[in-house]
């Protein structure tokens, strides 16, 4: 939002009004290109993997971070964060794709109150399948629109905004707690242990 004032010209020039630093034309004009393109980018990205590809653009994210851990495991609360989600909302979302096979949860081996996800291999075939798609459409959406330096900036950038964005909210505590004997906490409700699971195969960047 700016604050204007009319110049003898008739044109407006952004001022400061007491403790309020309103956004002057060019910041106005940059934070709307923003939010517009961030919308329809996401709008984009998310009606191709709808209509296009096995997995939604939510549950694609999921996957993709688990595919990056060890085991292809997360404890729950780590998996929140990483993914900047309430954990009921993960929970929502996990549950979902543990109705389809996707993923499973079960107690954390070493803190029986926590609960890791896992990605099964029916999850590790989805995302496989829908990572060319998904790769393809990010290119032509954000990656080949922009040049070299605007796309390394937009990285610097964003990445300073999500810093300053985490630390304006309450952080989640993933930090074990040594002792437990039950699976039930924070994290969710009673789960089994967890079976030990190996992947052998790797995936590219996605």
């Amino acid at each position: 939002m700016t604050k204007s004032g009319a110049t003898n010209s008739g044109a407006t020039t952004s001022r400061t009004t007491g403790d309020v630093p309103w956004l002057d034309d060019a910041q106005q004009r940059a934070w709307r290109s923003y939010l517009e393109g961030t919308n329809r980018f996401v709008e984009a990205l998310g009606h191709l993997h709808a209509t296009e590809l096995p997995l939604s653009l939510g549950d694609y994210t999921v996957l993709v971070i688990l595919s990056e851990a060890p085991g292809r495991t997360l404890r729950m609360s780590t998996l929140a964060e990483r993914l900047a989600l309430s954990r009921s909302r993960l929970s929502h979302t996990v549950e979902r794709m543990e109705a389809r096979g996707l993923v499973t949860r079960c107690a954390a081996e070493r803190d029986r109150r926590g609960v890791n996800c896992t990605m099964t291999e029916a999850g590790w075939a989805a995302i496989v399948d829908a990572a060319p798609g998904h790769v393809m459409a990010v290119r032509r959406l954000m990656v080949d629109v922009l040049d070299p330096e605007e796309f390394a900036v937009l990285g610097r950038a964003m990445a300073k905004v999500a810093a300053a964005s985490k630390a304006a909210t309450t952080p989640v505590d993933t930090t074990p707690t040594s002792g437990a004997v039950t699976s039930s906490g924070p994290d969710g409700d009673d789960e089994p242990a967890c079976p030990e699971v190996v992947f052998d195969r790797d995936l590219g960047a996605m």
